[in-house]
């Protein structure tokens, strides 16, 4: 009995230890700034509530709803961002802010990358609710989502009036923003920015992130 408990101890064990070594954060690539120094929020600006958001074992963390948006302080304006997030249990949703300004909905006043859990949603999603779409604007291809608690990579390029999104190695959305100058026109000013801050929004359950990269480009 005691030499089951002791391997029952080991096993609980090694499992918290993988679970921690997976939470570890990597390098940035080469040319890539760290926008988080794992240990605190210094260089971000919440746009609600701001005990919403924290800094915990080296991630970025959303508590719940009610905290608007977790902005960073600088502008960009042409870039690469990564970051990987994941969710706590099912039915989350949340989003990239992207060349947004620090008052308004980031998802008209500048864009927004939609970032649910699709599959655990309660209820039906517009095409442009999807996973990776530019919020009510540009819908994307079908997201590959990882299981619940395990981490998704995304990849988003700003370049100019072009915009593409990866998730998990696979292209979601190559949009080019003048195709949609009736919609910038009537309800989304944001598009037509050329920079403004990046971040991520809070809406409902817990989500993490880690690896939060960014690259400006010429």
């Amino acid at each position: 009995m005691r030499t089951a408990l002791r391997f029952g101890l080991l096993a609980v064990a090694v499992c918290a230890a993988g679970a921690r070594a997976d939470d570890k954060p990597a390098k940035p690539p080469e040319g890539f700034t760290n926008l988080f120094d794992g240990k605190s929020l210094e260089g971000w600006k919440p746009t609600g509530k701001a005990d919403v958001w924290a800094a915990e074992n080296g991630l970025i963390v959303c508590k719940g709803g009610g905290g608007g948006y977790l902005l960073t302080e600088k502008e960009y304006g042409d870039f690469e961002f990564r970051c990987e997030y994941r969710w706590e249990k099912k039915g989350g949703n949340s989003g990239v802010a992207l060349r947004t300004p620090e008052k308004g909905d980031p998802a008209y006043a500048g864009m927004e990358i939609q970032l649910i859990d699709d599959e655990g949603w309660p209820g039906k999603l517009a095409d442009y609710q999807h996973t990776g779409s530019i919020y009510d604007v540009q819908p994307a291809k079908p997201a590959k989502n990882k299981p619940i608690g395990e981490w998704n990579a995304v990849k988003i390029v700003c370049k100019g009036r072009k915009v593409t999104v990866e998730q998990n190695g696979v292209e979601l959305v190559n949009a080019n923003l003048d195709d949609y100058k009736a919609k910038q026109e009537k309800n989304h000013p944001g598009l037509a920015r050329e920079k403004g801050h990046v971040g991520f929004q809070s809406y409902n359950v817990r989500v993490e992130f880690r690896n939060v990269w960014i690259k400006e480009l010429k």
